[in-house]
């Protein structure tokens, strides 16, 4: 930014007359304006969606005590309308959205707090589209946390990122420390949708990896906006042999490298060790001195929740077991496969 700032100063008229440490004062000052008005913007969305909830609120009540229907909110929209001609968002659609979100959030204050912290746009996706409350403020949570545009988060709906996060198979409590376990559950997916990678239902491991590679920035994107590019096939020497990493990853929140192996087909326990191998090398050789332990994802075709179970019950280093899909649909049988609601929020407590 003080490039920049140096940038517009050698086009000023004062350019050659500008006083010691000029720029970085024109710097300072210009983060503090863009400061403030991020703060202005938040605090308007906060008034606005509480605006908002109290309408919900007054249309509910005239149902209840004056049998209000359809006309008359629609008379409603359009007065509104007239009286505050350069105002966007009343509609009648939009006011039936608004008595839903008081209807919807009434009873639990903590989803009343949180739909303050993102934008109308999303809190009408998320009451549009999620019916669940722990999925509403997963989405919620998600949204603030990792500055979700609004076409992201529906890309993330439509994906059900909320059911693969819940159910993902890893063995995270017993291999990481304490204090990122939650943090690494939420980072990483029980099951991913490469529908972009426009390759056939019958493809080898090589076609997958070139396939992700080309695509990589959708990739990182799908995999979770936290993440950075290593390198694929990522070598590694160990007593003169070489070892080949599919995909390395970094997890910034987490300070973990993060190793991604690539099978084309169903899951077998034997690739639990190898991956274990990997992780011990990783955190010998590569991992610096202040980052936490290498985490490993073995990224399968098709998985047995019972064999996976058993593979990684013990194993003394932190892995995840997924798979992934071309297309988007949900598996009918994980659909059952959810946490206790008690469970969940402890695990989205976590998202801030």
């Amino acid at each position: 930014m003080i490039e920049k700032t140096k940038d517009i100063l050698k086009n000023s008229l004062i350019s050659e007359i500008e006083p010691d440490g000029y720029a970085a004062v024109l710097e300072s000052i210009s983060n503090k304006i863009k400061a403030a008005q991020a703060r202005a913007v938040k605090a308007i969305n906060l008034e606005l969606i509480q605006v908002y909830r109290e309408i919900g609120k007054i249309i509910d009540e005239k149902q209840l005590t004056s049998a209000w229907g359809t006309s008359v909110v629609e008379r409603l929209a359009i007065d509104l309308r007239k009286l505050f001609p350069n105002v966007r968002g009343f509609s009648s659609r939009n006011l039936w959205i608004m008595k839903d979100l008081y209807v919807s959030y009434r009873d639990y204050e903590k989803l009343q707090t949180l739909s303050a912290e993102i934008s109308w746009s999303h809190n009408v996706a998320i009451l549009s589209k999620c019916k669940d409350r722990l999925e509403r403020e997963f989405y919620i949570r998600m949204s603030k946390k990792n500055a979700w545009s609004y076409r992201t988060l529906l890309n993330h709906i439509e994906n059900k990122t909320f059911e693969r996060t819940i159910i993902s198979q890893e063995n995270f409590d017993a291999n990481l420390p304490e204090e990122i376990r939650s943090e690494a559950k939420l980072a990483i997916k029980d099951e991913y949708t490469f529908d972009f990678l426009e390759i056939g239902e019958e493809h080898s491991e090589r076609e997958l990896e070139r396939a992700i590679s080309k695509n990589i920035e959708i990739f990182l994107r799908e995999v979770g906006n936290a993440y950075t590019f290593v390198g694929t096939q990522y070598r590694l020497e160990i007593d003169g042999q070489e070892f080949f990493i599919d995909l390395l990853l970094y997890h910034r929140k987490l300070k973990s490298l993060v190793a991604i192996e690539l099978k084309k087909g169903s899951f077998i326990p034997e690739y639990v060790g190898k991956m274990q191998f990997y992780l011990a090398v990783l955190n010998d050789t590569v991992r610096l001195a202040d980052e936490n332990p290498s985490i490993g994802i073995i990224l399968c075709r098709e998985k047995s929740r019972m064999i996976v179970e058993y593979a990684l019950k013990d194993s003394n280093k932190p892995i995840n077991v997924a798979s992934y899909r071309i297309v988007k649909e949900l598996p009918q049988e994980l659909k059952g496969q959810l946490p206790t609601p008690a469970q969940i929020e402890k695990l989205l407590e976590y998202i801030d």
